[in-house]
């Protein structure tokens, strides 16, 4: 038998090196090579069948050369999984072949939504549940506590790639579910499950599978403390799709958010609801968001932020309180804190407004984060009203990207976010010149602004 030789990966970018070293020189990250054992065995042992060679790793075994223009542009056809939010994260829909990560923290629901997505499509598809954490006991106690249909769903409590593969050979599922890729291992690699060997081995093994088969794979993987994926960064260039379920103990909202899809709109968002008998779609995000006091309060203003394929309004708080220490705090919850920074140093320069000796603290309601620029005049016009103690009214609206030199930068699909304030009640909207409709929607006062010294006195 031939040697099975190693190699060192690090766990944050991916990189291979024949020798260890403190420092990897891609990502100039300190000790996070780890060794992989990489195996002798022939091309396609993994399968357990010899027979199957992995050169045909991205689906089909032909290695001929064709011409681009050859290549059959049908659409293929996608698999609802029966839930609208899922299906609109997804780009439409499960494409059969492809490979879903979906990652999340402990008790986020990550189980509770594939257990309800694979009993629904149970009813109408070949689904397989192998669950390497859970006993099978354990699965048809949550099932029944969650009221799911559960027959037609074949269950598999196993760890083992090769016997999960072979099974998955046999039964030819449309829907093949692993929860979770950090509890599963070859034969071959010599390290315990979890780690960066297994994980990226099996994960390949899986994926090579699914692209052959036609089959939808879905992975269930952990985070870190840290909210990072678990297990090597190569991993997320694997699969096809890595979805995020976020949502801590304290909220019964869940957020499914796109990290990468290479079917649909990456960053595009769904909302869930954690109920008695599972996860429930919010088909209408920014009615949960907008769940405001009757008495209206400083620092208090609504945005219009874009996710993905569609406008959602959300409350942004601020407070502002005199700081008793020599540098004061600056705290932004589900919005990036540096460009924070860089905001109220702008309306220092350009609004006249001076900060540094007030702590700043930030917060998006309903735990969304808000990863776009368009927040900004929502932000400083937040804070101005917090600095002043005086509330904003109740109908106002605004979004805005802000420059360094004070300007009000236009913001994409500037049009459907007043339609979708208009639809909520708003009758007043701040928003950037170059965003102004031609003709304001009915009952709503468009103020289109240049400057920040322009928003301020709009107010």
């Amino acid at each position: 038998m031939a040697k099975a030789k190693s190699a060192f990966v690090c766990t944050e970018c991916g990189v291979e090196y024949h020798k260890w070293q403190g420092q990897c020189s891609s990502c100039q990250e300190w000790n996070t090579l780890s060794e992989v054992r990489l195996s002798a065995t022939r091309p396609g042992a993994a399968t357990g069948t010899s027979s199957t060679p992995r050169g045909g790793y991205a689906g089909g075994l032909s290695r001929e050369v064709v011409d681009l223009a050859s290549v059959d542009l049908s659409e293929v056809p996608r698999l609802s999984s029966t839930f609208a939010e899922f299906d609109r994260v997804l780009g439409g829909g499960l494409v059969p072949g492809s490979a879903v990560l979906l990652g999340g923290n402990p008790g986020a629901g990550k189980s509770t939504l594939l257990l309800q997505t694979a009993c629904k499509l149970a009813q109408s598809r070949r689904v397989v549940y192998v669950t390497g954490e859970e006993s099978l006991s354990q699965v048809a106690m949550r099932a029944h506590r969650l009221q799911l249909p559960v027959q037609g769903l074949k269950m598999l409590a196993e760890t083992s790639i090769e016997t999960i593969l072979a099974v998955a050979e046999r039964e030819r599922p449309d829907i093949l579910i692993i929860d979770s890729i950090q509890t599963m291992h070859l034969e071959d690699i010599a390290s315990a499950p979890g780690g960066v060997a297994q994980v990226r081995e099996s994960a390949a093994a899986l994926t090579r599978f699914a692209k052959q088969s036609n089959t939808v794979l879905l992975l269930v993987g952990h985070v870190t403390k840290d909210g990072t994926l678990a297990g090597p960064k190569v991993l997320e260039h694997m699969i096809d799709a890595s979805l995020l379920l976020e949502g801590g103990a304290d909220s019964r909202f869940r957020t499914l958010r796109g990290q990468k899809n290479r079917f649909g709109a990456v960053n595009e968002l769904g909302v869930f609801a954690m109920l008695e008998h599972g996860l429930k779609e919010v088909k209408n995000p920014s009615a949960i968001f907008l769940s405001r006091n009757e008495e209206q309060s400083a620092g208090s203003l609504v945005m219009v932020v874009w996710e993905g394929t569609r406008p959602i309004l959300v409350e942004v708080q601020a407070l502002l309180d005199d700081s008793a220490l020599g540098n004061p705090r600056r705290v932004a919850v589900g919005l990036d804190q540096n460009r924070l920074a860089m905001l109220l140093a702008v309306l220092h320069r350009h609004g006249g407004l001076f900060t540094g000796d007030q702590d700043v603290f930030l917060n998006v309601v309903g735990g969304v984060k808000v990863l776009e620029t368009s927040a900004d005049l929502a932000v400083l016009l937040a804070v101005v009203s917090s600095l002043q103690s005086r509330p904003l009214p109740r109908e106002l609206v605004v979004f805005g990207e802000v420059g360094l030199s004070g300007e009000i930068r236009p913001v994409p699909s500037g049009q459907e976010r007043i339609i979708e304030a208009a639809k909520h009640g708003f009758t007043r909207a701040i928003v950037p010149r170059g965003n102004a409709p031609k003709r304001s929607p009915e009952g709503m006062e468009v103020i289109a602004v240049d400057k920040l010294d322009e928003a301020l006195e709009a107010l």
